[in-house]
């Protein structure tokens, strides 16, 4: 979903986790607002998932306003799905890039600040498995991924949106 070459050529921190991956998926989604907030956003993944509520979270509405969270750091839990923490965050520089792993699969969330306060919201998922395996997975990760990013993007303009029209 919507990433150029050399977003797929680029160095990802997921990929410092696996070799030789039999899944390999990204997405990206330009975000009109500058990557300091969006990060919030995408550090929230840690208490909800952000994609199809109904589906991934048991009808629990992940939250729509920024939670007072301290940064994330490396050991603690990725994220919260259904009430129950999933995966563990393996690296992260706040700001710039969160990476996780849930289930044997990696995955880095990555910001890339444009001109005109935009940024770039990218995600790539790594992960050893069968090539019938990668092929239902990375058909899921499709359909559930595109609506977390469509999500965090969403998010991350009404709230800049609105700390415009404040200032």
């Amino acid at each position: 979903m919507g990433v150029s070459d050399s977003e797929i050529l680029r160095s990802y921190p997921c990929d410092d986790f696996v070799t030789s991956p039999a899944l390999r998926a990204w997405r990206g989604v330009g975000v009109e607002a500058p990557a300091e907030a969006v990060w919030p956003w995408v550090a929230q993944v840690r208490i909800a998932p952000y994609s199809y509520d109904w589906i991934d979270n048991l009808g629990r509405r992940s939250p729509r306003e920024l939670v007072d969270l301290p940064e994330p750091r490396v050991g603690e839990r990725f994220t919260t799905a259904g009430g129950r923490e999933l995966g563990r965050i393996v690296s992260v520089e706040p700001g710039t890039q969160l990476t996780g792993t849930i289930m044997g699969a990696f995955m880095s969330y990555v910001l890339v600040p444009r001109d005109h306060d935009t940024t770039r919201l990218l995600l790539k998922v790594v992960m050893h498995t069968s090539r019938w395996a990668a092929l239902g997975l990375s058909v899921g990760d499709l359909i559930m991924a595109r609506r977390q990013l469509l999500n965090l993007k969403l998010l991350a303009e009404r709230n800049q949106h609105r700390a415009a029209g404040a200032g």
